[in-house]
């Protein structure tokens, strides 16, 4: 129900402000069928294309702004041409995720979870007090007051089985508040026929590439950049909220919704829908409710198609009043904001780190707020860093981007992926260790360190990596070191090796059987020698941090 809600809502607006009025109901379909088919894309993961988790796909209020200049410039066509550029970039991105994983950190995507609240709230603003003018005064804080107290009190003091509705309680009376107080629309619901959709002419795709296209094309790919951003912070915390015991994030999922992104938007482009990307709502219900199985988000993409076909039932949602529709969307973006702060806590938060989170979304809040030089601001670029997302999300990659540039030089070694590398790897280190100025304790240990993460990745390898003689194919092996203070971090990077991950299995290293201790050696070391070990899978490459302490004095 709030995704049918906030879809309509986005489509609405978007095709409006661009004053195409003509083509809303058309708009409104293509949007709701794009978001059915993106979740369900989502969650069955076809391949290399969705999550496998239960995440929601709809459209984003930070398309507003340039979906709706580029219908003022080109109309349907134009927006739809630029909605599949979008849509390849992000495809793009997917199949080389790896690439940016130290520039899109769990900071960065955190922060922009978090300001992704900050964003949308002032047009909730709004719609708590949209009431008919003749309405009671009191029908708007009392419908409002309902649905947050239901979902709050249910949520707080509800069982298990309660919690799983205490959304749709909250909804459905504030719903039947504003029906008492006659601001529940029910002509609409009457006059809405059963079954169909608004069927007009097909908008067609503007292959002119004329100077609007062009004009608009940076704006569309750096808000593209910015939903990518939001969405691996959403489809992270989601894995994270999904498993009732801790474990290392699958970057491979998250490429996956990446990618079902992409093809989302491909879909919307071709049948002239609003852009869809995924929604950080997700997590936050399902830290709610419990449940995150995937058939319910298949049920959920099932749904918003089925509604995108049914006028009938997409009339009884839309009738809701916004009071409640405002007053149920906010809690969850509270929860969507705790959700966001988790997510920059969860690796750590050093001073840099602090800096840059405290920053970006200060900016954020100071830009959405029109608080920081609200002339200049209003007219750069269309207005584009007048949405708190984008300024604080670009402050975010900004500054990461600078202290990336501006950290230590580090010392890189290519190789194969086999034990008889390990001789040149540690003349490596020691060349590397004595520049460093290292006595020969840090140099033994950095050694060691690198010596059991190399077995270790080697000893997780599946018999997917031989040849027909059965002999292991090597692969080729990236091995970069730089300082941290007093110590060192080892960074180890090959092609995919197998499907466990390093990180779970030391985390779970003395629940093992007794026939497995003896394959765990090499990381019962590790974990001894390093102070922390981060394994992160992608299709294309498979990255295994080390951080290794110098020897306490």
């Amino acid at each position: 129900m709030l995704t049918i809600n906030v879809n309509v809502m986005l489509a609405a607006v978007t095709f409006r402000g661009g004053g195409v009025d003509h083509y809303l109901l058309w708009g409104v379909f293509a949007t709701l069928l794009c978001a059915g088919v993106g979740t369900i894309l989502q969650a069955l993961r076809f391949g290399r294309v969705g999550t496998g988790y239960c995440v929601l796909a709809g459209t984003s209020a930070i398309f507003v702004p340039v979906s709706t200049t580029a219908l003022a410039s080109g109309g349907p066509a134009l927006l739809a041409t630029l909605v599949m550029a979008a849509a390849l970039l992000q495809m793009a991105i997917s199949t080389r995720l790896s690439l940016v994983r130290r520039l899109l950190t769990p900071a960065v995507t955190g922060t922009v979870i978090m300001l992704a609240t900050v964003s949308v709230m002032p047009a909730l603003a709004g719609l708590l007090n949209q009431v008919p003018a003749d309405a009671p005064l009191a029908a708007a804080p009392v419908c409002a007051l309902v649905t947050v107290a239901l979902i709050v009190g249910v949520g707080l003091k509800g069982n298990a089985v309660l919690r799983l509705w205490a959304p749709v309680i909250g909804v459905a009376g504030g719903a039947v508040a504003g029906a008492l107080f006659g601001i529940y629309d029910t002509q609409r619901v009457a006059e809405a026929p059963w079954v169909g959709m608004s069927v007009v002419d097909w908008p067609g795709l503007d292959l002119a590439f004329g100077a609007e296209f062009w004009a608009l094309l940076p704006a569309f790919a750096f808000i593209s950049l910015v939903a990518v951003t939001r969405s691996i912070g959403t489809i992270v915390a989601t894995q994270r909220m999904s498993w009732s015991r801790p474990r290392a994030v699958d970057f491979r999922a998250v490429q996956g919704g990446i990618a079902a992104e992409g093809a989302g938007n491909l879909l919307a482009g071709l049948t002239g829908g609003a852009p869809n990307t995924a929604y950080p709502i997700s997590s936050s219900v399902i830290e709610l409710t419990g449940v995150a199985a995937r058939r319910v988000g298949v049920a959920a993409g099932a749904i918003l198609i089925l509604v995108a076909c049914a006028p009938k039932a997409l009339a009884v949602v839309i009738a809701i009043p916004n009071p409640v529709v405002a007053a149920a969307i906010g809690v969850v973006l509270v929860m969507v904001f705790v959700v966001g702060l988790r997510q920059v806590m969860r690796e750590g938060l050093d001073y840099s780190t602090g800096l840059i989170v405290g920053v970006s979304f200060w900016i954020g809040v100071g830009f959405q707020a029109q608080l920081i030089f609200p002339d200049i601001v209003g007219n750069f670029a269309g207005g584009l860093f007048g949405n708190g997302m984008v300024a604080g999300g670009a402050t975010a990659i900004l500054l990461t981007l600078a202290v990336n540039l501006t950290q230590p030089r580090s010392g890189r070694f290519v190789g194969r992926a086999e034990a008889a590398e390990l001789a040149n790897i540690q003349a490596f280190l020691a060349a590397f260790a004595a520049r460093r100025h290292w006595d020969d304790a840090m140099q033994h240990r950095l050694a060691a360190a690198a010596e059991e993460a190399l077995t270790a990745v080697l000893g997780s390898e599946t018999t997917e990596n031989e040849d027909g003689d059965g002999a292991r194919q090597a692969r080729r092996l990236q091995l970069t070191v730089r300082g941290a203070g007093d110590g060192a971090t080892l960074e180890l990077v090959t092609a995919v090796a197998g499907e466990e991950n390093l990180q779970d299995r030391i985390a779970l290293l003395g629940e093992e059987p007794a026939g497995e201790a003896m394959r765990d050696v090499p990381l019962r070391l590790l974990r001894h020698l390093a102070s922390s070990v981060r394994h992160q899978q992608f299709h294309n490459a498979d990255v295994l941090t080390v951080q290794v302490d110098g020897p306490r004095r």
